[in-house]
């Protein structure tokens, strides 16, 4: 009996055992299937968050990314936000967008040379067309000034040079030949040329130190000199005092070459438009011309990208006036000796060496206009050159030339001054303007007031 009550009882024992170890089994497999789907569904949260973020990336991209960075595209200061974080969307999804921006940026720039290319050339076109209408101009102008006397004749024919300074600035802009073809000329006559394409061009005083009267430049680079120094010279007068002076000075350099300095006591420029400046200058590749501004600012554009095609070089730096320095430096292989035969301009002008001075001296200083009394002008400070490598070229006579009495009154004629020429010639118009008015013909023009030429400004 107590052996059956105990196979009874071990039996029962074992049988709640297993049951026990049934239902702990079942409740280990309730809890992993429970912290399983825990894990699924925190995946599943995460895979929605993830897929919300990239959403919002998306987002992001399109409307603020992309037109930010196209903005800066334009206009290297703009800010651009930053790329997403690889923890929020992961590193594929961060790599994916990027791949995107950039790809929109390609199309972007493709896009933006193909429409500045289509530009250049209708501008090419649109500038030729004017370019010799304003020529046919000004030899019909040139002409009316040898049949009539009338002052009003020469303030159109500056007007005229401006609009052709203009016209010709934005064909170079746009790659075209700058359409005017000159001999060898003159450096002296270069800058004198270039003088007389910009507004205040009275306020420009040139102080010629060039040790040869007949050192010129190569008839290949003389226009586009020219037009470097206008700008250059446009840029001094329009963002200076219009009662302060432009000096000016032509001198060798150190090395092979002639220096052309340009100093204004301007308002300066600030070191971030200085480094732009200096960028210009170079003539950098595949400038288009969305980035000179609204409206554009094409002038050390224009200059270089003439320095480059032709081999001078400029340099911008703070000047002592208060304003801008401008060093244009002209390489030995542009420069010549212009030929006797060549008729030196009496507008030019003259090595201060040369000049007579009220103390009967030479190159001691300059006439001040009105009071007679010399201002010294000192060249600007540049490197000696080294005597045996920087020889410039020498004018060799072909005979020597007999001086008559003809070749007395020439160079007497010759050695006038510019403002004595100009004294003379404004004597002469108003004497003739004057004795029209006696006879009942047209009345005197009307001087114009103020600033010469508002409105065309610097660049």
């Amino acid at each position: 009996m107590t052996g059956a009550v105990l196979a009874a009882l071990t039996t029962a024992l074992v049988v709640l055992a297993g049951a026990l170890w049934q239902r702990r089994r079942d409740l280990s497999r309730l809890r992993a299937a429970e912290a399983l789907a825990r894990a699924v569904e925190a995946r599943e949260m995460g895979t929605v968050r993830r897929l919300d973020a990239v959403t919002g990336e998306l987002r992001r991209l399109a409307r603020e990314r992309v037109p930010a960075a196209a903005m800066a595209l334009t206009h290297p200061h703009a800010p651009v936000p930053p790329p997403p974080s690889a923890g929020e969307i992961g590193p594929e999804a961060v790599a994916a967008l990027n791949e995107a921006l950039d790809a929109v940026l390609a199309a972007l720039g493709e896009e933006r040379e193909r429409v500045d290319a289509a530009a250049r050339a209708s501008m090419r076109g649109a500038t030729a067309k004017v370019q010799s209408l304003l020529y046919q101009i000004q030899s019909l102008l040139h002409e009316l000034q040898h049949e009539n006397d009338d002052l009003r004749l020469l303030e159109l024919d500056f007007r005229n040079e401006l609009a052709l300074r203009r016209i010709q600035a934005t064909a170079v802009l746009c790659e075209a030949w700058p359409g005017l073809a000159r001999t060898d000329s003159p450096l002296a006559e270069v800058v004198r040329g270039a003088q007389s394409r910009v507004p205040g061009y009275q306020r420009v005083k040139v102080t010629n130190h060039l040790r040869e009267q007949r050192l010129g430049v190569v008839a290949r680079a003389a226009e586009p000199l020219a037009i470097a120094l206008a700008e250059l010279l446009a840029n001094a007068t329009a963002y200076s005092h219009p009662e302060t002076e432009v000096p000016v000075t032509l001198q060798h350099g150190g090395g092979r070459g002639v220096f052309l300095v340009i100093d204004d006591a301007g308002i300066g420029m600030e070191e971030d438009a200085l480094t732009r400046a200096r960028r210009l200058l170079v003539g950098p590749e595949g400038l288009l011309l969305t980035e000179l501004g609204n409206p554009p600012q094409a002038g050390f554009a224009v200059v270089g990208r003439l320095a480059r095609q032709y081999g001078f070089t400029c340099h911008v730096e703070p000047s002592p006036y208060g304003g801008v320095r401008a060093m244009l430096r002209v390489p030995a292989e542009m420069l010549t000796v212009v030929e006797d035969e060549h008729d030196l301009s009496v507008l030019a002008p003259e090595p201060v060496q040369a000049r007579p001075t009220p103390t009967g001296r030479e190159g001691h200083g300059v006439p001040v206009p009105g009071t007679g009394e010399p201002t010294p002008r000192r060249p600007v400070d540049v490197p000696e050159p080294d005597p045996d490598t920087a020889r410039l070229p020498s004018r060799r006579r072909r005979a020597p030339r007999h001086q008559d009495a003809t070749g007395l009154a020439d160079a007497r004629v010759a050695a006038r001054t510019p403002e004595e020429a100009d004294a003379r010639w404004s004597a002469l118009q108003q004497g003739t303007v004057s004795g029209r008015n006696a006879v009942g013909g047209l009345p005197a023009p009307r001087t114009a007031g103020g600033r010469d030429h508002e409105g065309d400004e610097g660049t």
